[in-house]
């Protein structure tokens, strides 16, 4: 069975500086020794969690784009992280799914966090975006949308007999800016979500202040589907780099088969 191997980038960013960001990260993946197949940047990374899309937008041309693209063709890695994109007149948190060919897809932030008036700047997105590499499907999300649960919901698969093997996904993976002040929920919910999926979860969040004055405590951390936390770091500024095996999803899967009991639903 395939394996995959993950770099979670953990990291302070500079306050609406995207040249300084891009510098600072760019400098910190080419530190990374051992081989990955994905590197995983959190949210707004080239901006920190701003409210000024009208000043820090980028059309899907732009610059932060285009340093996705060379980065990844350089590195030879899958680099995925959420930016602030300008498309056909709307603002979006837009995540990107680059891979070293450069080609990419994207996934825009379904639940604006209108506690800090997200939605009052940006457009929420509407389809989910479930990515492949290596034999593994893996369900893209950004920060907020952790709360909500049917949005990361296992599809039930339409066979007369569910098998471990027809999950809609293997890896769920959240990149934020999720405060330390609410970090217990952050915890809680990136297990959660593990147990109720049969899946690993990979959770990435930055530290330090942001413009607001807002703390971030990081715990980026990967979660196996029995919600035991296989690495995580707060604090401090790190990379988590992991591999995970897909015989050992299956085997928890075929021996703990509860998805064969959900409920069936249909996601509109």
């Amino acid at each position: 069975m395939s394996t995959l191997s993950l770099s979670l980038v953990q990291t302070n960013l500079y306050w609406e500086d995207k040249a300084a960001n891009l510098r600072m990260l760019e400098e910190k993946i080419n530190g990374i020794s051992q081989p990955t197949n994905l590197v995983i940047l959190p949210e707004m990374f080239s901006t920190g969690f701003s409210m000024k899309p009208e000043l820090l937008a980028e059309k899907m041309d732009g610059p932060t784009v285009n340093w996705m693209r060379q980065t990844a063709m350089d590195r030879r890695v899958i680099l995925t992280g959420s930016i602030i994109v300008e498309d056909e007149g709307h603002y979006y948190n837009r995540l990107l799914w680059m891979q070293p060919n450069g080609q990419y897809g994207y996934y825009d932030k379904r639940h604006l966090f209108a506690l800090g008036e997200e939605h009052k700047h940006y457009s929420a997105g509407a389809k989910r975006m479930i990515a492949s590499v290596n034999g593994w499907k893996i369900n893209l999300q950004i920060c907020y949308d952790l709360r909500f649960p049917v949005w990361a919901r296992q599809s039930p698969r339409h066979i007369e007999k569910r098998i471990s093997d027809e999950a809609e996904y293997d890896l769920l993976l959240y990149v934020a800016n999720w405060p330390e002040r609410r970090s217990h929920a952050w915890k809680t919910l990136l297990a959660a979500r593990a147990i109720e999926n049969q899946c690993y979860v990979a959770g990435v969040n930055r530290v330090g202040n942001d413009g607001n004055d807002i703390y971030h405590s990081g715990n980026s951390m990967v979660i196996d589907p029995l919600g035991e936390i296989l690495c995580q770091q707060d604090q401090d500024e790190t990379i988590l780099s992991i591999t995970l095996h897909k015989n050992e999803l299956q085997e928890i899967r075929t021996k703990l088969p509860f998805g064969n009991d959900a409920d069936d639903f249909l996601l509109v």
